[in-house]
């Protein structure tokens, strides 16, 4: 005789989670399809659907991971701060750029940010402690390229500079140590006896 085991309410609240996660990803990929029906505004093309769906499906599929790594809460919540930042991080780059353009060849050093955090991340094991140091590390190196790029005016000419330098590079160390907190509760929580 085999018994059913009744999902708890946690279990309920994650699949409806990950359900309006997914279909956030699917809104954002069809939005813009939508909106070239009506407006000559936005202009897609295919490479522009191809990158955001590689990008967006992407830190879906990293979130599903964290999901399945924890049932902690705040390791699932740090976990989608890191995702959000580095998706957004990708993403404004692509579309405006943080330091001048997004033509200016600065704004690749902001994928050393998120290699560091996937490189990090992996050598930790996915372990909170280890993400906890990650996030932090992530904060600073954030905010050392905003500064450096600031000191040597790689941005100068573009509109409000160094303005969005700045305000971009605390937004995302304020996000990567908010993670960074998140993991380290996490962590603390798992040695904690209970």
């Amino acid at each position: 005789m085999t018994r059913t085991i009744k999902p708890t309410r946690n279990d309920r609240v994650t699949q409806r989670l990950r359900l309006l996660g997914w279909a956030l990803v699917a809104a954002l990929l069809v939005t813009p399809a939508v909106a070239m029906r009506f407006t000559a505004e936005v202009q897609w093309t295919t490479s522009d659907f191809v990158f955001a769906g590689v990008i967006l499906i992407g830190a879906g599929v990293v979130a599903e991971l964290a999901v399945r790594a924890s049932s902690d809460w705040s390791y699932r919540i740090g976990a989608g701060l890191a995702v959000l930042a580095s998706v957004l991080l990708v993403w404004i780059n692509g579309a405006v750029g943080i330091i001048g353009s997004e033509d200016n060849p600065a704004n690749l050093l902001y994928l050393a940010v998120i290699a560091a955090v996937f490189i990090g991340a992996v050598a930790t094991r996915f372990r909170a402690e280890g993400l906890a140091r990650v996030m932090i590390c992530a904060a600073v190196l954030q905010v050392l390229i905003g500064a450096v790029a600031v000191m040597r005016g790689w941005g100068e000419g573009a509109e409000n500079w160094p303005r969005p330098v700045i305000v971009l590079s605390i937004m995302f160390a304020l996000t990567w140590l908010a993670s960074a907190s998140l993991f380290h509760r996490a962590e603390r929580a798992l040695q904690s006896p209970d």
